[in-house]
């Protein structure tokens, strides 16, 4: 009796695919997804060299680099200028800057200088990959030392863009706001519409003169006005508690929110379709929005450092790309035409997810 009790448990769990989804899927997902995704190591840094010697010394430490895991060199700088601008187009995190006739003083004097310029919009990030090229640097510096006999002193100066202080707050200030919107607008949204359906009142809905769009709406509305409550209190909070300024447009910033916040509520319009109970529809948001906001958007794990395979599963995202324009208008103080293709890309899913909701809504209930 007792086995044949113990039969039926698991031909009830074998015959539910959310079930076995859930004990069999969400174990393998997670341990790939930590895995590959959580790590602290920098690597594929985008570096930028402006180099006005080009002399021997230079181009052997600028070999070292390159030779090396952690750096992908994607620029050579002409001017002084150009620093702010590979910073600003997001092609380097990384400016190591040579002084001029570096080589030459370095034999003649026994002292040169370089500055190591890097992004401290993720301070932890910068302060590893600084350390790596400094690293480099020495390696350099005693191989010389070995060669000539001679001690020589190559001098890193430091400069951190954007967050000269180091504060962690300005890294998860953007990742949290875009993890608030992702529970308030999609994972309340669904839940709230899908309760409709699970007490049976949605049909009650549904039949009265107001359109079905209408009903939506005003499922949405209050979520939509919470959003808007947080993101106010958050900048307060942010600017006046954690001493993070708002160094680009407020009106850009806001835009940028309320495109994400649309792209959050039609989300949870989408998950409300395909959910039949609160506990669906809370476990689909777990799996498809909460766990890649942590892990892939760049909230906490470098998408550099992530397997080609996962980068491109992130760009999927949207709070990857909420973050980054936040992070572009928000803390390194850029302006609308830098953060034009995030919003494009948003306002894309915006309409796809639109259309998508459309297609699967029912305004008939079975």
């Amino acid at each position: 009796m007792f086995l044949s009790f113990v039969k039926k448990e698991f031909l009830h769990i074998f015959r539910d695919p959310r079930t076995m989804l859930i004990t069999l899927g969400m174990p393998v997902a997670q341990i790939i997804l930590f895995g590959f995704a959580i790590t602290t190591e920098v690597k594929n840094v985008r570096m930028a060299v402006f180099d006005p010697s080009h002399d021997i010394s230079t181009q052997r430490i600028i070999s070292r680099m390159q030779a090396s895991e952690y750096f992908d060199m994607t620029q050579v700088l002409h001017t002084a200028d150009d620093i702010n601008s590979a910073f600003n187009k997001g092609t380097a995190e990384l400016v190591v800057v040579f002084s001029d006739r570096f080589d030459e003083n370095l034999l003649r004097t026994g002292k040169a200088s370089v500055q190591l310029i890097a992004d401290a919009t993720d301070p932890n990030r910068a302060a590893m990959l600084t350390g790596y090229a400094s690293n480099i640097i020495a390696d350099y510096q005693q191989e010389l030392l070995r060669e000539h006999r001679i001690s020589f002193l190559i001098e890193p100066e430091i400069q951190m863009l954007y967050n000269p202080q180091m504060k962690s707050a300005y890294n998860f200030v953007p990742g949290v706001m875009g993890l608030i919107l992702t529970l308030i607008c999609a994972m309340m949204t669904s839940i709230a519409i899908v309760r409709e359906k699970e007490v049976g009142t949605m049909e009650v809905l549904l039949v009265s003169p107001v359109r079905p769009v209408w009903i939506i709406l005003a499922k949405v509305a209050p979520y939509f006005t919470l959003s808007i409550v947080n993101i106010i209190s958050i900048l307060l909070l942010s600017v006046f508690v954690l001493d993070v300024p708002v160094s680009g447009s407020m009106f850009w910033l806001a835009v940028v929110a309320l495109m994400f916040i649309i792209v959050a509520l039609l989300l949870g319009i989408v998950i409300s379709s395909v959910a039949t109970t609160q506990v669906t529809a809370m476990l689909v948001s777990g799996m498809l929005l909460m766990m890649p906001v942590l892990l892939l958007s760049g909230m906490i794990f470098p998408i550099e450092n992530m397997p080609v395979i996962l980068q491109w599963i992130s760009n999927i995202i949207p709070a990857r790309w909420f973050i980054t324009a936040v992070r572009k208008v928000m803390i390194e103080g850029l302006g609308v035409s830098y953060v034009a293709k995030e919003l494009a890309i948003l306002a894309g899913m915006a309409i796809f997810l639109i259309a998508v909701s459309v297609k699967t809504f029912k305004i008939r209930l079975s």
